[in-house]
């Protein structure tokens, strides 16, 4: 019999996190849609198709749910930076891997997890951990910005006000961003991250292209041939 249940607990732990998953996705469209102030977790139990009281076996309140939602998303998010760090590539393809693995997370994991925005529903020790832990992402984000700039890829500037503008960006498509529009959610983190890596990279274009020049018109002129004192015409 204790085999048989220690056999067992897997799969039921298994159950419970798909559930506790669902009702955070549920929660998440209600917190979207209502505002976190104006749900009721009698309005999340219903969203995720679950009595009450089995919602509050899973979570002690909806602050808590708010506080699950946003330490999932930052969890992923902190996955890609890991991720983006072991690419063979340069510093402007692991930032957009970040970046799209962002906008993905906003717009698609656990319903965009209200974007960071409601921390201050918070009790104090929750919003002290989620703080915390969006203050790693940051800085791992302009670490990789910061990258960039010291390989000549990205443009030099002010690294914390670059990556807030990212930031800011990227949590700011969960206000206007509808699933059942034309475009789906990876397409359309593809396209910020693709936009925000260019507005980086932007700046060294001109200085590019005076470079190019500067080797063509160097190839040109090793090309000509060499002029002799005497060897022109009189005139």
């Amino acid at each position: 019999m204790v085999a048989e249940r220690r056999a067992s607990s897997p799969r039921i732990q298994r159950r419970r996190d798909a559930t506790r998953v669902a009702i955070l996705r549920a929660a998440g469209r209600i917190f979207r849609e209502r505002g976190f102030a104006e749900t009721s977790m009698r309005d999340i139990a219903e969203a995720a198709d679950l009595s009450v009281a089995n919602l509050y076996l899973h979570f002690a309140g909806k602050d808590e749910i708010l506080y699950f939602c946003q330490d999932r998303s930052l969890d992923l998010m902190l996955a890609a930076v890991a991720d983006a760090r072991r690419l063979p590539t340069g510093a402007a393809e692991r930032l957009r891997y970040v970046l799209a693995a962002h906008a993905g997370a906003v717009l698609d994991e656990v319903e965009g997890t209200v974007a960071h925005v409601a921390t201050e529903a918070l009790s104090g020790p929750l919003r002290r951990r989620i703080v915390a832990k969006r203050d790693r992402y940051e800085h791992a984000l302009r670490g990789l910005v910061a990258a960039g700039v010291s390989t000549g890829e990205f443009t030099d500037g002010d690294i914390p006000v670059l990556t807030r503008a990212m930031l800011g960006a990227l949590n700011w498509t969960a206000t206007w961003f509808r699933p059942e529009g034309e475009r789906s959610a990876s397409a359309v983190a593809g396209a910020i991250a693709d936009y925000l890596v260019r507005g980086l990279r932007a700046a060294q274009k001109p200085a590019a292209l005076v470079k190019r020049r500067r080797a063509r018109t160097a190839r040109r002129k090793s090309r000509e041939p060499v002029s002799r004192p005497g060897s022109g015409r009189a005139a």
